[in-house]
């Protein structure tokens, strides 16, 4: 089982050899590719080949490149992620209404749940309102509670003054985790065969990955976690390396423990399932202990 997320920070040549990643600068080393979940290309320096990015395409690697400002800006992802995509998408295209809203409430109220256990944990008043809301939420989120506990959340955590729009450190490492958590997601949404840009509830003409934005919501609290502990003053190569292991952190999901980066694949499969089934009951969610 691949686990390894392999950041590539400096100038570097990487190509393929015998099942391997070679990884040449003023020595080599070399990764079998079997080892490795995600590659991210931290540096503009760093050139690869195509057989190389072949091979980590037809393994199910995620690739992230960054921008010269070492943010992700692009991820590699392949056209065929399942032998039966075909059936798959056609029946993406066709999945009824009902079970789409239906899905979508669940993802709501765990989101918001997720995100009530977390100002709990910091002893926020507001997670009492946040536990409102939950009972409030209607089907398909009409009166969009979502909305109004983010607001109630966000405040509650990093203070008033606290804004989504606002470019300091805290939003830097937000945005970072956000973008692991949604390649970690993209990855899992073409491996079962299924198209990111049609969503449950997401449905912009400019994203590409709508379904994948849908069900990531109940795991953005655990990004805002890490982020919390960190507190950072500044966003930089190491608080980058400090977010990465949270794709390796742990969490209960189906009655096991499990790593995020595993749960994501288990808690995906089984929205699927739901839905092709009709049957919201077969959603797994996880559980983390703060």
């Amino acid at each position: 089982m691949s686990w390894r997320t392999v950041v590539i920070s400096s100038n570097a040549k990487l190509d393929y050899q015998m099942g391997y990643m070679v990884v040449r600068r003023m020595d080599t080393t070399k990764i079998h590719l079997s080892e490795i979940e995600m590659l991210i290309i931290e540096s503009t320096a760093v050139s690869l080949t195509a057989a190389l990015l072949c091979e980590l395409t037809k393994k199910k690697i995620k690739v992230i490149f960054c921008d010269e400002k070492r943010n992700p800006s692009s991820e590699l992802v392949g056209y065929y992620g399942s032998h039966d995509t075909s059936a798959k998408i056609r029946s993406q295209i066709t999945w009824k209404e009902d079970i789409r809203k239906a899905v979508w409430t669940e993802i709501v109220a765990e989101k918001i749940r997720k995100q009530e256990e977390h100002l709990r944990y910091w002893r926020r008043p507001e997670a009492d309102m946040l536990n409102g809301y939950i009972n409030e939420i209607e089907f398909d989120d009409v009166t969009n509670r979502e909305g109004h506990a983010a607001k109630v959340y966000f405040n509650a955590l990093f203070g008033m003054d606290f804004t989504r729009t606002a470019e300091n450190s805290l939003n830097a490492a937000l945005n970072y985790g956000y973008a692991l958590l949604l390649s970690t997601f993209n990855r899992c949404v073409v491996a079962n065969g299924y198209l990111t840009q049609l969503g449950l509830f997401h449905d912009n003409m400019f994203n590409p990955f709508n379904l994948s934005s849908d069900l990531m919501e109940p795991y953005r609290p655990l990004v805002d976690y890490y982020v919390k502990q960190m507190n950072p003053v500044k966003f930089e190569h190491e608080e980058k390396m400090e977010m990465l292991r949270l794709l390796q952190d742990e969490v209960v999901i189906n009655g096991r423990t499990e790593y995020v980066n595993n749960a994501i694949k288990i808690y995906c499969k089984s929205v699927f399932d739901a839905i092709n089934d009709e049957d919201i009951s077969q959603i797994r969610f996880y559980k983390y202990e703060l």
